[in-house]
């Protein structure tokens, strides 16, 4: 297992051309593999992953042991934390992600024009993907196993709290292609936590670099946005709301409501504020209250929800425009329906709602009016994961209008092209 580590005399911006030139040559190669090469590389991947789960663990804890003393709160260290089992997971990702349908070659359309040519449009990699992220380690695995299954080449930027962790994951997956006979420079890690590595990427590398795609806070997304020079399927933070309407059934609002809160709080698919129409909040917001709180989660109400439940803290404007990634739920009375949309219109990153209720019309409008990437129906916003939605894994939940949206897999890391057949026309 070699860790990636640039020669002590080489320029940054030399090396990450260098990454850039290998990368595409990468790319090349791989658009030339078959579906079951890719499988092959994959499975290998999965298997060296768990082989090496000691490393990786040994990795982790200094990691962490680095995290501490740097004070990081609750929620990153749980991001960033992995054991026995969470590296089990992420081998089973990638094993997962193997085993999906392969979306390259796929004809996505087929027509005959009055020409007589006969037209095609299939599926076909984006490239050279650029993933920047923060601290999880398991987004490492991920990436890596998404575009190597979709046919791309992966340049990966971690940060700083995960370097070790993600050194090893991704030591272990080039020993792995390489044992297999597969380009290992298919994923490649930045060697560096230098800042100006992250503008370099940004840059496009010379043309090397197709996408970028982050995934972290606000500020690394809106930088990313701001300065690359390639385009970007962004990932915004996980400002996530649910409703309960007065129609809600109240032991299934209670148990989803804790759930989407408290299951993981770390995650951008965990709620973050709760609004409760007026029509039921007397009677199920109290008992909600001791749920959550019995769950360890602290609550911030509005002047409505703490008449209700006085011991809530006073919710500010700014918790209605926050991501806590803790323990921490921002609670409004609404009146109905209509007052859900607008709160949601006005503070949702367009990441992920859930409305609660048995209402079939009172879904139907939720569905139709809220736009969002990911919208549920009486179900947990936790359930916001690339994985619970059948493909395997995913590189995170795409918050644009552009190209991808909601959780982006394979398929999502896929373009098109166009064959056209012909038998020798010419056009008039």
């Amino acid at each position: 297992m070699t860790l990636q580590t640039p020669p002590p005399s080489t320029d940054l911006a030399e090396t990450l051309l260098s990454m850039g030139r290998k990368a595409r040559a990468a790319s090349r190669a791989l658009g030339k593999l078959s579906a079951d090469d890719r499988t092959r590389g994959l499975k290998a991947v999965a298997a060296a992953i768990r082989e090496a789960a000691p490393e990786i663990l040994e990795a982790n804890a200094k990691d962490m042991d680095a995290a501490r003393a740097k004070g990081l709160d609750a929620a990153m260290l749980d991001r960033l934390a992995l054991d026995g089992s969470r590296v089990a997971g992420i081998a089973n990702g990638v094993e997962a992600v193997a085993n999906l349908p392969d979306p390259i070659g796929r004809e996505l359309a087929r027509w005959t024009v009055p020409s007589g040519l006969d037209i095609a449009r299939v599926a076909v990699p984006l490239g050279v993907i650029g993933i920047i992220y923060e601290s999880r380690p398991n987004v490492t695995a991920d990436a890596g196993a998404l575009c190597l299954r979709s046919g791309n080449a992966a340049i990966l930027r971690c940060g700083s709290e995960s370097a070790l962790s993600s050194r090893t994951l991704v030591a272990v997956m080039r020993g792995a292609l390489t044992a297999e006979g597969l380009p290992e420079d298919a994923i490649q890690l930045i060697p560096t936590q230098d800042r100006e590595a992250v503008g370099h990427l940004l840059s496009g590398l010379d043309g090397s670099v197709d996408v970028i795609v982050p995934r972290g806070g606000r500020s690394l997304v809106e930088r990313v946005q701001r300065d690359a020079r390639v385009p970007v399927i962004g990932h915004l933070e996980g400002l996530c709301h649910v409703y309960i309407d007065g129609a809600a059934d109240p032991e299934n609002a209670i148990a989803i409501t804790v759930n989407a809160k408290m299951r993981r709080t770390g995650v951008c698919g965990s709620a973050e504020t709760l609004l409760v129409d007026t029509a039921i909040a007397a009677t199920l917001l109290p008992k909600l209250a001791d749920a959550l709180k019995a769950a360890g989660c602290e609550l911030r109400g509005d002047g409505r929800a703490r008449a209700i439940v006085p011991d809530m803290k006073v919710a500010t404007e700014e918790d209605w425009a926050t991501e806590y990634l803790a323990p921490i739920l921002a609670v409004s009375i609404v009146d109905g329906i209509d007052g859900a949309l607008a709160h949601i219109s006005r503070w949702s990153s367009g990441h992920t709602e859930a409305v609660l209720t048995e209402d079939q019309a009172v879904a139907d409008k939720f569905f139709a009016d809220v736009d969002s990437a990911i919208l549920l129906h009486n179900a947990s916003t936790q359930f916001a994961d690339g994985g619970e939605f059948g493909m395997g894994a995913e590189i995170g939940i795409a918050t644009g209008r552009i190209h991808a949206r909601g959780p982006v897999g394979a398929e999502q890391l896929t373009t098109y092209k166009y064959l056209v057949r012909g038998k020798g026309q010419v056009r008039p």
